[in-house]
């Protein structure tokens, strides 16, 4: 079983639970098995074509597994696997004339 960190967003299709337990033996495998236990994370975390939201970040361990194989990427028991959706945002600057430097809002 590979451990499956669960974002907060995604918590309340796995009943609130942070981490859940997941067979499979890539993270195919584990995507697939968590739409089957928790139905509807599939369409949350993959696109049309089933490939990872580009939105989405997925690591195993702490390997992003874009820089890995992918949903290719083999998983052993007791690899922890972290769905990270992508944050905007950042802090609000502006130009300020009079002292001709970026200041935060």
């Amino acid at each position: 079983m590979t451990t499956v960190l669960i974002p907060t967003p995604l918590r309340r299709l796995t009943g609130g639970q942070a981490k859940v337990d997941v067979p499979g033996d890539t993270v195919d495998e584990v995507v697939h098995n968590l739409e089957v236990s928790y139905p509807g994370i599939g369409e949350r975390l993959l696109d049309g074509d089933g490939k990872i939201k580009r939105f989405i970040n997925v690591f195993v361990n702490e390997d992003e597994i874009r820089t890995l194989q992918g949903v290719d990427t083999v998983v052993a028991a007791g690899d922890r696997i972290s769905i990270v959706p992508a944050m905007a945002g950042g802090r609000c600057r502006e130009w300020r004339v009079e002292s001709e430097e970026w200041r935060d809002k």
